[in-house]
């Protein structure tokens, strides 16, 4: 199973890749062999995203289909948790989560080196020549040829040649009736055989234009003519050593080592830069020290001149002079500011880059696991095997893992983030998934029962449920109305006393003391329902119907959980979940008074029914 679906993810990444760098590839000659190699090598290159998807797949697979076969529910059954299950997977990922840290250590570096090696040598190959017809060809360095027609012979009919090589001042168009095309033997020059034809050259550089703008040219005809044009269609490999200097081509010892370099030289380079910059900016040589030797009496000090009035004394000639120095000057500086910022911005980029290299050799191995504790536990809620539900989700869990990681990288990338805190988020944001569906599988909780939700929405929103009464085909004890008109009565009286003494809004503090329960409503809550189950015992439709038109109450306990009182006193400083908690308790609390209100119009209304009686 899980070869198939990292057979599967890692077709399905490389197909992406053939897309992406398509247009580099076709068109110029590539033989198999070469394209075989470098698909060889984007296939070792792209294993770290394909391993966690084949993961995540093949778990939500295979327990999909134990739990769709009954097999887990069997295993359960004997008393084997799902935890107890899980462990021979958990071991042998183990051994996949060290083995990929170290295939991500030692053979990516090398893979990438000669992938993108390969990939740069095809990307500068010249375009195997197959010049279309009635078609500018711009795929020849330095020339635009245009062909009317071609002939099965290789003949070329009616050509325009757009000769640019000297530059566009220089340009020359040759037209021809007819013409051949070859491949000089050592394959490194087109021979172009032309005939009948002529030749205009451009001459601005030779001559000045006259007065009225025309330019000198040349003009040539010719019945046969040779152009030799510089063609090298041979495929040649480029160098890797520039590749391996890259952190793509490093392990991570060669990154530690790198980024301690790269760290002492760019403290060096700011310091150096911080020093030259305040040289600049403050010279101390412009107030001399005065003579304070006592062989000298002290010379009467001079009245302090202010810039302006040295400035009015210049003329206008060196005053200007001054200033266009000075803006000079201050140009310079800031043109040599900006250069050296580029070089650190570029310089610390790198280094950036440097360690997001060496944090994805771990995360590689991380993102197994917790795609595992995805899938496993996924598989067993939704029991569904085969390559359909699985699939769905297993890509919309891995789009957003990539989508994570990528914003993660980016802003690592660009230093808005530390290069751990990017490289780290998408397995930050995954993992508490992943324990979260392990809990809840383990426990078999239905998580994904849609009425789950419905209730718990129907809950906040406050649609309550509808009571239902029906009718006793035996009734074992007759209904005593004027009893059951008193407890009514009573009923009444304690939801009245209820409704005066309750606000809308509990104090804050209190609400939290109290740990959100309210023993008064809860008491009206029981009271209530003994009255609606005495009064079932009644033979009257119209009673009985109008028992279904007492709310159900709930909400007494403002929140879901149980607490002490001390317990409530430090939650209500934990902000803003305590608060959030708060708000949501108080929508219940208008919801419950709502039903009081309710209850007091339905049991006026049932003791207009009642008969005075006990007939």
């Amino acid at each position: 199973m899980f070869f198939m679906t990292f057979g599967i993810c890692l077709f399905i990444v490389l197909m992406q890749f053939l897309w992406k760098y398509v247009d580099d590839m076709v068109g110029k000659g590539i033989g198999i062999g070469v394209l075989a190699e470098m698909f060889f090598y984007a296939a070792l290159s792209f294993v770290p995203m394909a391993l966690p998807l084949a993961i995540l797949l093949a778990s939500l697979m295979t327990f999909g289909n134990l739990g769709e076969q009954l097999e887990l529910l069997a295993m359960k059954s004997a008393g084997i948790s799902l935890p107890r299950i899980m462990q021979p997977f958990i071991v042998l990922l183990a051994f996949v989560a060290v083995g990929a840290f170290f295939f991500q250590n030692n053979i990516i570096p090398l893979s990438q080196v000669k992938m993108y090696t390969l990939l740069s040598s095809v990307r500068d190959k010249s375009p195997e020549l197959e010049i279309p017809e009635s078609t500018f060809y711009s795929q020849i360095s330095g020339f635009n040829v245009y062909v009317k027609k071609k002939d099965h012979d290789g003949l070329l009919h009616h050509l325009m040649i757009y000769d640019y090589s000297d530059g566009f001042n220089n340009a020359q168009v040759i037209v021809a009736d007819s013409g051949r095309l070859k491949v000089s033997t050592d394959k490194q020059f087109l021979v172009l055989y032309l005939f009948d034809g002529r030749m205009f050259k451009n001459l601005r550089d030779q001559g000045e234009a006259t007065e009225g703008g025309a330019v000198p040219y040349q003009k040539e005809s010719f019945k046969s003519r040779e152009i030799l044009i510089r063609f090298d269609s041979e495929f040649h490999r480029a160098d890797e050593s520039a590749m391996q200097d890259r952190y793509v081509g490093k392990n991570l010892a060669s990154l530690r080592t790198s980024i301690d370099s790269m760290t002492v030289r760019l403290d060096s380079v700011k310091e150096s830069n911080a020093r030259e910059v305040y040289a600049r900016s403050y010279r101390r040589d412009l107030n001399p020290t005065a003579d304070t030797s006592a062989a000298h009496a002290p010379a009467p000090q001079p009245t302090p001149e202010t810039f302006d009035s040295l400035l009015a004394e210049l003329s206008p000639e060196r005053r200007s002079a001054y200033i266009q120095s000075a803006r000079n000057t201050i140009e310079m500086i800031k043109a040599d500011n900006e250069f050296q910022a580029e070089i650190l911005a570029s310089d610390s980029k790198e280094m950036r880059r440097h360690h997001t290299e060496m944090h994805k050799k771990f995360t590689l191995s991380f993102a197994c696991l917790i795609f595992f504790f995805i899938g496993a536990p996924l598989g067993a809620i939704i029991r569904k095997g085969g390559l359909g539900m699985p699939v769905v989700i297993s890509v919309f869990l891995f789009i957003f893992y990539y989508v994570i990681d990528n914003i993660g990288f980016k802003m690592a990338s660009n230093g808005m983030w530390q290069p751990w805190q990017g490289m780290w988020l998408s397995s930050a944001v995954l993992l508490p998934l992943g324990i979260f569906l392990t809990y809840k599988a383990s426990n078999d909780s239905a998580i994904l029962n849609a009425d789950t939700y419905t209730e718990a929405l129907k809950r906040i929103i406050g649609k309550r449920p509808t009571r239902k009464v029906e009718r006793k085909e035996v009734i074992m004890y007759a209904l005593d109305y004027a009893a059951w008109n008193r407890r009514i009565t009573a009923l009444d009286t304690d939801i009245t006393a209820y409704l005066k003494g309750s606000r809308r809004w509990l104090p804050y503090f209190r609400f939290w003391r109290q740990g959100g329960r309210d023993p008064e409503a809860e008491r009206i809550a029981r009271q209530l329902e003994d009255v609606v189950e005495e009064g079932r015992n009644s033979d009257r439709h119209l009673v009985l119907n109008k028992l279904m038109d007492y709310p159900i109450l709930s909400g007494y306990d403002l929140v879901d959980f149980r607490m002490s009182p001390r317990a409530g006193r430090i939650m209500a400083w934990i902000f803003p979940v305590s608060l959030l908690i708060y708000l949501l308790s108080m929508i219940r609390r208008k919801l419950l008074l709502n039903d009081l209100r309710t209850t007091l119009r339905v049991s006026g209304e049932m003791q207009t029914l009642i008969p005075n009686d006990n007939s």
